[in-house]
């Protein structure tokens, strides 16, 4: 009996041992994606507090801008913070990031790739494997087998892709399919930026009209995309380039705005020290609030906060669309902001 005990005794001890030893964490026994990247790194010393990588985020409270405290030799440097309990390492938040140099790193990029391609194009076709249903559409479709599966993703070979544009026509997924322009990379962006300062002047000059919007009323109104149109030409001389790019950019853009109506202040001061950029203070001389809009990050935070009312927070959404003459406009949404309703 007692022999057994002990043959007991070592076997589990023995099979304790093996396991502690041979133990591995979550981290250790997940397959890791051929897409996996790592968590970004961060230059705050590049960061231009633009919000682009907050915006892109899919993850919420992934990521967010800081400001660091100012001194009397300079201000503090506006920069992102990764939260890694978030973070799913997608990488947005890196391709979106303007500055140069950038100041968010997330590994490489596997859908940017420099691959030979003798036949010259202006555009490279690659699968966004985010979106992509593995419908083999395009595969079927493409006459020179430039599509395939491989490690459980499609991929273009861009050594024999032709640039037809015919698996982007047959693409049942929006945006799985991508016919990227890749020269002129630096004009596109002056382009896109252009978009965004002319939309944002445009719904600032309408600030009055705004302020008498209530409930689930909206405001619209359009603009004449021809001037926009034509200025973007004088940037890159390309009708093609230049359309497609306005187009996103228009269709795409989300612009928040907030719009503070100084009758309504009572100079509480209570939005000074909940600013986390510093973007709000008090002018003890001429007895006023203050705003620097260039350090305002519209994050709402100071609507939230103001009890009077005094600071209204609103949403502008746009989209390029035709007359029945055949002229095209920029349609212009702007509501309040669900923060407001939620508030009400």
């Amino acid at each position: 009996m007692t022999s057994f005990i002990n043959y007991i005794y070592n076997f589990a001890r023995e099979t304790w041992l093996r396991g502690f030893v041979n133990s591995k964490s979550k981290e250790d026994i997940a397959d890791i994606p051929d897409r996996f990247r790592d968590f970004p790194k961060v230059e705050k010393e590049y960061c231009i507090a633009c919000g682009s990588c907050t915006a892109s985020c899919p993850s919420p409270n992934a990521i967010k801008l800081v400001r660091d405290s100012d001194n009397e030799e300079s201000q503090g440097l506006t920069f992102p913070i990764i939260n890694k309990s978030s973070c799913i390492r997608c990488g947005f938040c890196a391709e979106v990031c303007p500055s140069e140099p950038k100041t968010l790193y997330c590994g490489e990029n596997h859908f940017i790739q420099e691959d030979f391609n003798i036949i010259p194009s202006k555009r490279k076709y690659v699968i966004d494997d985010y979106l992509c249903i593995k419908c083999h559409k395009c595969q079927d479709v493409c006459e020179v087998g430039a599509i395939d599966l491989k490690n459980n993703r499609m991929v273009v070979n861009q050594s024999k892709c032709i640039s037809c544009g015919k698996c982007l026509s047959v693409c049942p997924v929006k945006g799985a399919m991508k016919g990227v322009f890749i020269a002129n990379l630096e004009e596109q962006k002056e382009i896109i930026q252009l978009v965004v300062d002319t939309l944002e002047s445009y719904i600032e000059s309408k600030q009055d009209d705004l302020k008498e919007i209530h409930d689930d009323k909206l405001f619209l109104s359009e603009i004449d995309f021809e001037p926009l149109f034509k200025d973007s030409l004088n940037i890159i001389n390309d009708e093609e380039l230049v359309y497609e790019v306005l187009e996103k950019a228009i269709n795409r853009l989300n612009i928040r705005l907030v719009i503070w109506d100084s009758t309504l202040c009572n100079k509480c001061q209570l939005c000074v020290g909940e600013c986390p950029t510093g973007a709000i203070s008090f002018d003890n001389e001429y007895d006023e609030i203050v705003r620097n809009k260039d350090k305002c990050l519209r994050c709402s935070i100071c609507y939230q906060t103001c009890p009077f009312s005094a600071i209204k927070y609103y949403s502008a959404k746009f989209n390029l669309d035709k007359k029945d003459s055949g002229e095209e406009v920029i349609h212009i949404t702007v509501k309040e902001s669900q923060l407001a309703k939620r508030r009400a």
